[in-house]
């Protein structure tokens, strides 16, 4: 019995001295990051000697230049609440879509159902020209609800939800529609709170793709009031060339969203990944 004890134990130990290595290696990318922000670029640029740290001091005026030249709070803003939107459209419409594929019978379900599956398989950037010519016959270029166009509805979580749906006991709604109960009723209040976790799931995705989106902000967005931060990091490189440290600083600052988000809604995040068996 001991010496089981103890296996487990030296198998406990060697689990987490893998995982702190990988976490430490995970988090090297961002920690140099941080670190090259703050060097001069010469240090930064240096290969002999080579600086890990500052060696002239720790300059933060890097910091201070970019926010001069460009308006994080307007590119803060616009990032989240095209983040926000697409959150909420992609949740609405995938819900009502997964509840209809995943517990309603009407003519032509499987064949819509093979084209949300066709849409996943194929590249999102064969959709930009099309979208494209949509926003601007919508006269929605260069504004916030043009960015949240290409969220509106979503393949992935259409079928996400689907399976949500689908796993829920038939008894349910049954003995709701025994009850009285109509089927926006059954929807709402019965088979809807059920699928929170795969809603929650979804939620994320929806949050990091949009977050992580470069192409489609470039397209549609042509003034800084409008762009997001992964369009202005872009334009950043082109201004400031190969000035890393100033490119950094401006990284480092575009991370700062989802770090607080992540801190906010962590257990979330955690539940989201874990019941869909995603990864990021």
């Amino acid at each position: 019995m001991q010496s089981a004890i103890e296996r487990d134990r030296n198998n406990k130990i060697i689990m987490y001295v893998v995982l702190t290595i990988m976490a430490f290696i995970m988090l090297v990318p961002f920690a140099w990051m941080i670190l090259t922000a703050v060097k001069t670029n010469q240090e930064a640029i240096s290969v002999d000697p080579f600086y890990i740290l500052p060696h002239s001091g720790w300059h933060w005026e890097n910091f201070a230049e970019v926010w001069r030249s460009y308006n994080f709070l307007i590119l803060y803003k616009n990032t989240l609440l095209m983040i926000f939107f697409r959150v909420v459209c992609a949740c609405l419409t995938a819900t009502m879509a997964g509840y209809a594929f995943g517990r309603l019978k009407f003519p032509g379900k499987n064949f819509m159902f093979a084209l949300v599956l066709i849409q996943m398989m194929i590249p999102s950037q064969i959709f930009i020209i099309p979208q494209y010519l949509m926003v601007s016959n919508l006269h929605l270029l260069d504004t916030t609800a043009g960015l949240v166009f290409p969220g509106i509805v979503t393949a992935f979580g259409t079928y996400l939800l689907k399976t949500g749906y689908q796993g829920l006991p038939m008894d349910l709604e049954e003995a709701a529609s025994i009850d009285g109960c109509n089927i926006g009723q059954r929807f709402l209040q019965i088979l809807m709170p059920l699928t929170r976790s795969s809603m929650v799931s979804l939620g994320i995705f929806t949050a990091l793709f949009a977050f992580k989106d470069l192409m489609w902000p470039m397209i549609v967005c042509t003034s800084a009031q409008t762009t997001t931060l992964s369009a202005g990091l872009a334009k950043m490189q082109g201004q400031y060339g190969s000035n890393y440290p100033t490119m950094m600083a401006s990284a480092v600052l575009a991370v700062i969203p989802m770090i607080v988000i992540y801190v906010i809604f962590q257990k979330q995040f955690v539940e989201g990944i874990a019941t869909s068996g995603g990864k990021l």
